[in-house]
């Protein structure tokens, strides 16, 4: 169901704002886009350390804008821990000015441009706008802030997501207990019995994520610990949860043929991977699944999924032991990163970094988003299965 929120004026879009992006944005600026007079979209960005760096980010901004299908029009916001009187005047305001000015030369309609201070707020399109601004209290009590649904979290931070939950000592030791049993020989058959058909990395992922809010047994997730540490397996199961059971059926048979001829090669899997790609070895359905990774592909994951994955997740590596935290940590980021939340993947890439610093997939994910690398199925339709646009 779509509730439909209307601000009456700027302060009431302000009030606003923290619910379309699901947190309260900090030392940022948030671009809020528009398709008429509907929300399709929210971009948040650092705010630069120094005045060189405006025009690189500002550009990037637009940038984005114009790969954004349907946008016509924007409303950016500044938000800072400086002063108006500390800044003399509107903080920010040259970044917010050459915004203005480089996205209306782009062709869009900027609806207005404001700043929220520590101490005040305004509109630097409004001429009748006060040096000193606006009181902050007109946005903390806008009639908006109670309209919005109770179900949609506002998270404290942008990279709140990213946050683990404290531990559960209990489930802790549980998880730890399973994970013992399947590195003991006297055990381990027994163990892998108690999964049964969740024994399969393909049919253990459908049983996690196929409903949310379910409790699972402690071998079960001690397992998933247990696969994610093995770099093609996290990897199709990452896949999988995104795209669902047909990729990750696919993933699984990809990954068990690279094995086996790495195994004939004597390579290392990353050797095998990058051979293959510098000579141009690949498969078809490697070369999908590779697209898919890097998000060179406009087949969007099921959000639900990917929800219900990071609901999951999130507690299970608060309690999984240290060793074992960096192959879930990388997955958790990657899902992060496909639904936008970049704060959110670099959290969790910070905490892999700061677990294992020379983890080969936590120091890639390090240096892909954080270069700024967004998913082409941001920016487009979804595909159906048949590889034709949803316009829906």
């Amino acid at each position: 169901m779509t509730t439909i929120i209307r601000a009456e004026a700027a302060h009431d879009f302000l009030a606003l704002v923290p619910t379309l992006a699901g947190f309260r944005p900090e030392r940022s600026i948030v671009c809020v886009a528009f398709h008429g007079n509907r929300t399709i979209g929210v971009l948040r960005h650092d705010l630069p350390r120094r005045a060189r760096d405006r025009s690189t980010l500002v550009s990037a901004i637009v940038g984005t804008l114009c790969r954004m299908p349907g946008v016509d029009a924007v409303v950016p916001v500044v938000y800072t821990d400086a002063t108006f009187a500390g800044a003399r005047g509107v903080p920010e305001r040259a970044l917010l000015g050459l915004l203005v000015k480089r996205t209306e030369e782009a062709g869009f309609l900027v609806r207005d441009a404001l700043c929220r201070a520590a101490d005040a707020w305004t509109s630097i399109l409004d001429p009748k706008a006060p040096a000193a601004g606006h009181p902050l209290a007109l946005i903390d009590e806008s009639p908006v802030t109670r309209l919005a649904p109770e179900e949609v979290e506002v998270l404290a931070s942008p990279g709140a997501a990213g946050e683990l939950p404290e531990a559960d000592p209990k489930m802790a030791a549980a998880i730890a207990g399973a994970i013992s049993a399947f590195e003991a020989q006297d055990r381990a058959e027994a163990a892998i019995v108690r999964l049964g058909r969740n024994v399969d990395p393909v049919e253990l992922v459908e049983s996690l994520v196929a409903r949310s809010g379910v409790k699972h047994p402690a071998v079960r997730l001690a397992w998933f610990l247990h696969l994610a540490s093995r770099p093609p397996l996290r990897d199709v199961m990452m896949l999988q949860i995104a795209f669902g059971v047909v990729v990750g059926e696919a993933a699984y048979d990809d990954a068990m043929a690279s094995a086996e001829r790495a195994d004939r090669s004597g390579e290392t899997m990353d050797e095998l991977v990058r051979r293959e790609i510098a000579e141009a070895e690949t498969d078809e359905v490697s070369e999908l699944l590779m697209r898919l990774m890097l998000g060179q592909s406009t087949l969007r994951p099921d959000r639900r999924r990917v929800e219900r994955a990071l609901a999951l997740l999130r507690p299970l590596i608060a309690n999984a032991p240290q060793e074992l935290r960096t192959g879930p940590l990388c997955i958790a980021a990657w899902l992060a990163w496909s639904l936008g939340r970049g704060s959110a993947a670099g959290a969790f890439i910070d905490l892999a970094l700061e677990a294992e610093p020379a983890h080969p997939m936590a120091s890639l994910l390090h240096s892909f988003i954080g270069s700024g690398a967004l998913p082409e199925w941001a920016f487009g339709a979804p595909e159906r299965p048949d590889g034709t646009a949803d316009r829906r």
